[in-house]
């Protein structure tokens, strides 16, 4: 920490060490010097250890365990032991010490006699010597690191950084289930596992830990549900019919053993008035839990009150945690002075229970749930233990105990009164209170008894500390810590139905009832303050503070202390103190010196010290009969009080006499008045500086303090103390005035309900504020009192918290002020706090003169907000204690600024709730109600008519009002909203019309709006604009900075929802979206009342771009969705229309119509019409060329259509090999047709309606004969024919002439299918029609197409693979298409051609796509028939040249089909291009012959030869039938067998041939057996011609095969050698049929209807002429 003093802050400012004796007016401190600053104080009966920064630990006063026995060293002494260990904490009991290092490890000295040094065979541990936690849970077992160490006179506590308890030593201080004493190794509390310790103390012989209370945050740590000694749960729920009963009456058998003496200490409370009437049956288990028991029980449930609630619980156990259920020698039968008449009967009942409990844990199977699901498990047995021990153990006891539980019990319950249904338990009756909680607090009274001690003193807060009944069951494990152990509780629906009527309103203010649900944030960060306190031990002078004296083995909550937030916890010998958040101390236990700070003595339940009011202690100590209590008093110089023995010199010699002794002295001490009566403020603590800590033990008294170095110590305390000072005020507010208000009955009804609403909102916000400021104050005092640096001010780090929270809490007492709350809260107010308001005027700070109680409110309620000033002014002050260049003067000055900034804002936001409240009482009343809301505040209004409309009537009233959130324009009876986030503002020019005009543009309206002067518009147009720019963004920005003449102009575009009202498409319809100057534009939602969506683009207020629109269907219940561009408000472009009956359309629009290409698609398969239709649309009718599959009649029409109709020329197949082509009328087949079926019967003639012939024809057979004549009837069924029969073939001589029937003569020519695609394309190249139109702008249309989609991939990266988007960044770089087309330029353009075919985002691509669809549409399924290959292929040639007629538009320098590129001179070395003339090299080559097929086969092709080659297969099926049969035989040939058959010339037979695996150039011999070696590489690249799909690969391939088998020849005869056709023919034949190949036959067509007609006559040709000649040859070889 860098500050501006030159010296160190070393040992002379910090840690300063007083120490003094107790407290008369002689005593002074004297100062203890030592190396370096004091950090802690550990003191105990006579000794003390100091931890000094640096880590060293010194030890003072007697230490008779140290071996050089000196009898007081005059100074302390550095314990060695502890060198090289870096210690952060220490302690001291009575008579041992410990110290806990950085590591989390345990040293303990001193005295050992108990174990309480966890050293085991010593009797006392003169050094620190270190002692191990193991935890044996785990495996393996772990040690485990500790927080802190609190020592007692013969025990030790360690919290460990788990959070956990462990304990040695001896006695039931321990809280260890253990009957041998002492315990030498450290244990675990098993009784406080699951929770979160927070700290831990010890008195000489009890314990005390603060825990925290179970919250959300704790549901991770791992809850305890069974105890650990005895197996069984820990809670129980248990469900009957009507009502659940939770408890966590369990009590563990093992764990409760006590000592002679400890019982008969506890004797006496029982032998008072005990009576049990022998006639009194004892209460079967099983019935107890029923809510109304019948009167055959034998007892009467409306017996006196005493009897009724007697739940003797803390007089018969000792821990407080349940009946002693199992335990032999309990208290109850261990009291030998017991009058019982009986006292066998007692422990046969007993016995008898038990093994009942037994079998009751068997019945529940094991099962140990929390849910209501699990039936009766043990809690109704312990019940009625309690229950009937109760009614045997006496009035005296039991009403005792009825007080003090049934006071606890109130804490818990809402609103309600605690009454028990007869001995079954309690029942909870929730109703109205007030009478009944008087009668029950005096008959309590009446029944005090001296272990109770005052009931009162629980406040009647205690009882407002609710929680919600309904939450009660609802949170899960934890809802049963809210009950105290054993009390069962009863809830039947009928009670719960009631707690929740209106009249409990109080049960829904979560901040005021029950815990405070924190800041969400702030949870982990700042300390809790939902706390609890346990103790356990001893507890002879009341110091556990359960109102008895009774020991307690086990941990017990001390429930009074549960809603105080207690911070902090301390026991002396035999008392014990509670620090709470708002500066309170509690005390209880043993007052023989005046030490509780109270007159009551002894107290056994927790009170408050009587310190005078506005004095706010903030930390404390406790010594063996004295208390030291650090406090702010009126300036923040820390104050010191002491209660407690009055020091008299003589005092310290008494030697220690007997206990008995002692006390008779102590009482006479005590009438000689040699103590406190309440805490006396010791006069020398202003001289000590700033003290940080103080520590009390044995007599001592200790103070640490520091020197005020540069106002920074002094700047800490302020800032505590006056967080400190601000949570005391707060929680004043919060009791004195905002309960009593909220319980008072009329609230509601005054206030009305949205006021209501309001008022619980603020108050919740005014809890959550109240409770951040008492964490925050709770972490500064921990901060004071340990590192006192700037680091560890949770302010700095967490100031958008505080921020945010006194933003929230300002607006919430803004809306309620704007909506006239405080107005009406006057009244209610002054009912309560009478006519003279003078406790509002106090807590209010109010300085007017004569205030009304609604300023006194208003006032009361802001508040808080002033102590952001507070802030602001102390960070500054901590702010001049740094270097300006140092980090943390930055952080602090950042800080600081932000609260002063906010503390501005708030000024600002309090001036406008003012404003608009001050309107609203003046605003005509009819208007208020409709407009008034919480949210809305006044910016300005033009009520002195400085704004007027233009072209008004002469009588009409026009005022317009600027609110933060709409612009109102009122006329005499109806006024009109428009909300700011939709309004534009735009001066109008003044040149000419010397008017001060304002244009105001809303969504559908325009109007004109004129002010009174220049001045006038200005201040409008700056009010409306800022209005309108604070609405859009919700953050008030700092007005100030606009006042200073830069003009703020709101967005023109911007983000807005808005619901149109005027008549028209959009009525009632609501946009949500981006807009532009009053119209949708960008982005956005429109939804109609109707139920329609619309989801996209908008352009100038109508769809336009891409979007998704939804439209209900009311009769068939589902929606029509349409996905797809759109243009000025229509359909327009591609898209996909799914109508709600099923039918999907993919395609084009065109105003909201089915227009141009595409695809319909009806029913699913199983549906009872299922059919696809791809084709022309013309204004949502099928008209042009188009392709339908009806999928259930199994026929295809591929053909003309006209308004829905076929008409026109046509194919139809069917699934049954039926072919037609011909007209079409009126969606019949009518006129001239041709018909063909499977077995090629043919019928050439008329036909009337769908397969019905009808006029002249002629029928031909498949074996040539043929009918002549008129012909009628249906095909397939008996045809009336009229006509002559000829049979041709009767003479040899006509054979020839057979009559084959021409096909596709009657069809749709290629050139005419599919318009519609090419005309899409090319509008998208921006072209009327094909080729008219700019070269230019269709490269532009393609930049642009593929830029918008690179967007959009940029958007939602997973629609595309990495591979797509690489090949859209290579599309971006357009090609050179200007100038000539040489070699490399062709290059180009042929690698160019499949990226851009590649993606459907490039108009080719999408051309592609769609060409591929209907191609696949037409020849795929029913199509695939053999007839149909001529068409197919026409198909494609048409799609070659009318593609290639779009490359050579974007490529106008390309020659035409067959044209020629002249090739570089350079490139005669170059390979043989494929496809190229063959001529010897020698000679210049004539160049490249373009041609489309070479240019886009190749892109083409692949996509479409599945179908394509199934035709093939389909036509050529029986020749290749032929083949195949024959290639079969003759492969079962040996190779040289096959080569002589085949007539090769023997010098061609291989002699031997290579095998796969052989050593180097290893060859093997030819064989007669050998088969499928020769020539093997040329016959597995003859094979791979079925892997190639165009026709020059497979080219290609034929080639390769020729040259593979000229070089296995040429090594075989070892010259140069040239081929004659009668030679390669027998070879080439022979790789042929070895190759194998299935559809030769398919493939050889293929390649002849395709091939590109440059090669024909080329070397390719020959080749292929080659191939062809083999396929016949087989065909037809004869073979003998």
């Amino acid at each position: 920490m860098e500050r501006k003093s030159s010296g160190d802050d070393g040992a002379g400012e910090r840690g300063l060490l007083h120490t003094w004796k107790g407290y008369s007016y002689s005593v002074t401190p004297e100062r203890l010097l030592l190396r370096g600053p004091v950090l802690q104080v550990a003191l105990g009966t006579r000794h003390g250890v100091l931890l000094v920064e640096g880590g060293q630990v010194y030890s003072f006063g007697e230490l008779p365990w140290k071996q050089s026995h000196v009898p007081e060293p005059a100074k302390p002494t550095l314990e060695s032991a502890l060198s090289g260990q870096r210690v952060v904490a220490v302690a001291a009991g009575s008579f041992h010490s410990g110290a806990v290092t950085e590591d989390g490890g345990v040293h303990m000295w001193g005295d050992n006699a108990a174990g309480q040094c966890g050293v085991s065979g010593l009797s006392t541990v003169p050094n620190p010597t270190p002692v191990a936690l193991v935890d044996t849970d785990t495996t393996p077992p772990q040690t485990v690191p500790v927080l802190e160490l609190a020592c007692g006179e013969q025990h030790t506590l360690a919290l460990s950084a788990q959070r956990e308890v462990w304990a040695w030593g001896s006695g039931c201080q321990l809280g260890l289930n253990v009957a041998v004493f002492p315990v030498w190794k450290p244990q675990k509390v098993e009784h406080l596992a699951g929770r979160y310790v927070l700290q831990v103390a010890c008195g000489a012989s009890h314990s005390l830990a603060l825990v925290r209370c179970l919250g959300p945050q704790d549901i991770h740590r791992p809850p305890v549900d069974k105890c650990r000694q005895c197996n069984q749960l820990l809670f129980t729920m248990t469900d009957k019919e009507d009502h659940v009963i939770i408890s966590d009456a369990h009590y563990c058998p093992l764990s409760m053993e006590l000592t002679e003496d400890e019982v008969r200490l506890q004797a006496p409370a029982l032998t008072q008035g005990l009576k049990m009437s022998p006639s009194e049956p004892v209460l079967p288990s099983h019935t107890s839990t029923s809510n109304s028991p019948p009167p055959t029980r034998g007892v009467d449930p409306t017996q006196d009150s005493e009897k009724e609630s007697a739940l003797a619980n803390g007089a018969l156990t000792a821990a407080d945690s349940g009946p002693p259920a199992q335990s032999g020698g309990g208290v109850v039968l261990g009291v030998k002075t017991s009058p019982y008449p009986d006292e066998q009967a007692v422990k046969d009942y007993l016995k008898k229970l038990s093994e009942a409990e037994q079998m009751d844990k068997a019945a529940a199977g094991g099962t140990h749930t929390l849910l209501p699901s699990a039936g009766g498990l043990t809690s109704s047995t312990l019940n009625s233990l309690v229950a009937s021990c109760a009614s045997a153990v006496g009035e005296r006891v039991a009403s005792t105990y009825e007080a003090l539980s049934l006071k606890k019990m109130m804490n818990y319950l809402p609103s309600g009164v605690a009454k028990a249904g007869g001995p079954a338990g309690l029942t909870i009756v929730v109703g109205d209170n007030t009478t009944e909680r008087v009668r029950l607090e005096d008959s309590m009274q009446a029944k005090k008894s001296s272990s109770t001690g005052d009931i009162r003193e629980e406040e009647a807060e205690g009882l407002r500390r609710r929680l919600s009944l309904p939450g009660l069951l609802s949170q899960g494990r934890y809802a049963v810590h809210l009950l105290s152990t054993s009390y069962t509780l009863l809830l039947s629906p009928r009670l719960l139905r009631k707690a929740c009527r209106p009249r409990m309103r109080a049960v829904a203010l979560t901040p005021l009832g029950g815990p405070v649900p924190e800041v969400p944030q702030a949870q982990e960060v700042f300390p809790t303050l939902q706390t609890e306190v346990w103790s356990w031990g001893h507890s002879e002078h009341g110091q556990l503070g359960h109102g008895d004296s009774l020991a307690r083995v086990q941990p017990l909550c001390i429930k009074s202390l549960n809603s105080k937030e207690v911070v902090r916890v301390a026991a002396g010998a035999h008392h014990s103190l509670a620090l709470t958040a708002q500066s309170q101390v509690f005390s209880w236990g043993s007052n023989s010196f005046g030490q509780l700070g109270h007159m009551e003595s002894p107290s056994t339940v927790p009170r408050l010290a009587k310190l005078s009011e506005g004095i706010r202690v903030w930390d404390m100590s406790a010594g063996e009969r004295h208390t030291l209590l650090l406090a702010d008093g009126d300036c923040f110089r820390p104050i010191i009080y002491y209660s407690g023995q009055q020091v008299k010199e003589e005092a310290e010699e008494i030697p220690a006499k007997e206990l008995g002794q002692q006390e008779e002295e102590e009482e006479e001490e005590q009438r000689a008045g040699s103590y406190t009566q309440q805490p006396v403020l010791l006069p020398f603590c202003m001289d000590l500086g700033y003290v940080s800590n103080v520590f009390a033990g044995g007599q001592r008294c200790v103070a640490l303090s520091d020197l005020n170095v540069m106002g920074f110590i002094a700047g800490l305390h302020e800032l505590g103390s006056a967080e400190r000072k601000f949570y005391c005020k707060m929680c004043n507010i919060k009791t004195q005035i905002i309960r009593p208000l909220l319980e008072m009955e009329a609230l509601s009804s005054a206030l009305g309900q949205t006021a209501t609403g309001l008022l619980h909102t603020l108050i919740g916000r005014f809890g959550l504020l109240c409770h951040l400021t008492g964490q925050h104050a709770a972490s500064l005092t921990a901060n004071l009192r340990r590192v006192r640096d700037v680091n560890s001010l949770l302010v700095l780090d967490n100031a958008s918290i505080f921020l945010d929270s006194y933003t929230e809490y300002c607006s919430a007492v803004g809306n309620f002020q704007v909506m006239g709350g405080f107005q009406t809260l006057t009244k209610p107010s002054l009912d309560f706090f009478g006519k003279s308001p003078e406790l509002l005027m106090k807590l209010s700070e109010c300085s007017e003169e004569n205030p009304t109680t609604a300023d006194l409110l208003v006032a009361l309620f802001y508040l808080p907000t002033r102590h952001l000033h507070e802030y602001g002014r102390l960070l500054l002050k901590l702010v001049t204690c740094f270097e300006v260049c140092s980090n943390d003067y930055q952080r602090l000055q950042d800080c600081c600024s932000k609260f002063e900034a906010l503390a501005l804002q708030l000024k600002r936001k309090r001036k406008d709730a003012d404003y608009t409240f001050h309107f609203w009482k003046s605003f005509p009343g009819k208007m208020t109600d409709s407009l008034r809301k919480p949210q809305r505040r006044l910016i300005c209004e033009s009520s002195n008519k400085a704004l007027t409309l233009q072209n008004a009537g002469r009588f009409s009233v026009n005022w317009f009002i600027v609110f933060n959130d709409a612009l109102v324009h009122a006329q005499f009876s109806t006024h009109h909203v428009f909300p700011l986030a939709t309004l534009w503002v735009e001066p109008i020019p003044e040149e000419n019309t010397g008017l001060h005009g304002l244009k105001m543009i809303t969504p559908e309206e325009t109007f004109t709006l004129l002010a009174s002067s220049p001045m006038e518009k200005t201040k409008w147009l700056r009010s409306i604009n800022q209005a309108v720019d604070q609405a859009l963004s919700a953050a008030a920005q700092d007005s100030a900075s606009v006042g200073s003449g830069q003009k703020l102009e709101p967005p023109v575009s911007r983000t807005a929802s808005y619901t149109f009202y005027k008549d028209g498409r959009l009525k009632e319809a609501k946009y949500e979206g981006r807009w532009l100057a009053g119209k949708p534009n960008g982005r956005g939602v429109l939804k109609w009342p109707d139920g329609r969506i619309y989801t996209g683009a908008f352009k100038n207020g109508l769809e336009d771009g891409f979007g998704e629109f939804l439209a209900p269907n009311k009769t068939l219940n589902k929606n029509d969705q349409y996905l797809g561009h759109w243009k000025d408000g229509k359909m327009h472009g591609l898209g996909t229309y799914r109508y709600a009956s099923g039918e999907v359309y993919d395609g084009s629009f065109q105003d909201s119509m089915r227009h141009g290409h595409g695809m319909l698609r009806s029913g699913k398969l199983n549906t009872s019409s299922p059919s696809v239709f791809i084709g022309q649309w013309l204004q949502d009718k099928k008209t042009g060329y188009g392709v339908f599959d009806d999928i259930t009649k199994g026929e295809k029409y591929m053909g003309m259509w006209q308004d829905h109709l076929r008409q026109g020329t046509a194919v139809v197949v069917t699934q049954f090999g039926l072919y037609y082509e011909g007209a079409f009328r009126d969606n019949k087949m009518m006129g001239t047709g041709i018909l063909l079926s499977e077995d090629d019967t043919t019928y050439e003639g008329e036909f009337s309606d769908d397969w019905t012939l009808n006029g002249k024809g002629t029928l031909t057979m498949a074996n040539s004969d043929y009918l002549e004549g008129s012909f009628n009837g249906e095909w397939g069924s008996g045809l009336k024919v009229t006509g002559s029969y000829f049979k041709p073939h009767l003479f040899d001589a006509d054979k020839d002439k057979t009559r084959a029937v021409k096909l596709g003569r009657l069809c749709v020519c290629a050139e005419d299918k599919w318009q519609a695609v090419f005309e899409e394309c090319w509008s998208q190249l921006g072209c009327e029609a094909a080729g008219r139109g700019d070269n230019w702008k269709a490269w532009e249309n393609i930049a642009v197409a593929l830029a918008t989609s690179r967007q959009h991939i940029r958007d939602s990266p997973e629609m595309l693979s990495r591979s797509h988007s690489r090949t859209l960044e290579s599309l971006e770089v357009i090609p050179q298409h200007e100038g000539p087309i040489t070699m490399e330029r062709y290059h180009s353009i042929r690698l160019y051609l499949p990226k851009a075919c590649d993606t459907p985002l490039h108009p080719l691509g999408r051309l592609l796509e769609t060409l591929v669809a209907v191609y696949r549409m037409t020849y795929v399924g029913v199509g695939a028939n053999r007839r149909l290959l001529p068409q197919a292929v026409n198909e494609i040639k048409s799609y070659l040249s009318r593609i290639f007629q779009i490359v050579r538009f974007l490529f106008p320098d390309l020659p035409e089909e067959g044209g020629l590129i002249p090739e570089p001179t350079t490139s005669l070395q170059d390979k043989k291009e494929p496809g190229s003339t063959d001529a010897p090299l020698e000679s210049p080559k004539p160049g490249r012959v373009v041609s489309s097929s070479a240019l886009l086969l190749p892109v083409l092709l692949p996509r479409l030869y599945p179908p394509l080659f199934t035709l093939y297969a389909l036509d050529k099926e029986r020749e290749d039938d032929v083949y195949w049969d024959c290639v079969l035989r003759l492969n079962k040939q040996p190779d040289l067998a096959l080569l002589a058959f085949l007539g090769v010339q023997q010098k061609f037979w291989p002699v031997c041939f290579p095998v796969s695996m052989p050593a180097l150039g290893e060859k093997q011999q030819v064989l007669s057996s050998t088969k499928d070696a020769c020539f093997a590489s040329a016959v597995e690249t003859l094979q791979q011609i079925s892997t190639t799909f165009t026709p020059s690969d497979k080219l290609q391939v034929i080639q390769l095969t020729f040259e593979e088998i000229t070089q296995e020849v040429q090594s075989l005869l070892k010259q140069d050698f040239l081929w004659s056709m009668d030679d390669l023919f027998p070879v080439f034949l022979y790789v042929v049929l070895r190759a194998r190949i299935r559809n030769l036959g398919s493939e050889v067509s293929l390649i002849e209807d395709l091939m590109d007609p440059c090669v024909q006559h080329g070397e390719h040709g020959i080749m292929f002429t080659t191939l062809k000649a083999c396929y016949y040859q087989i065909q037809h070889e004869k073979i003998t």
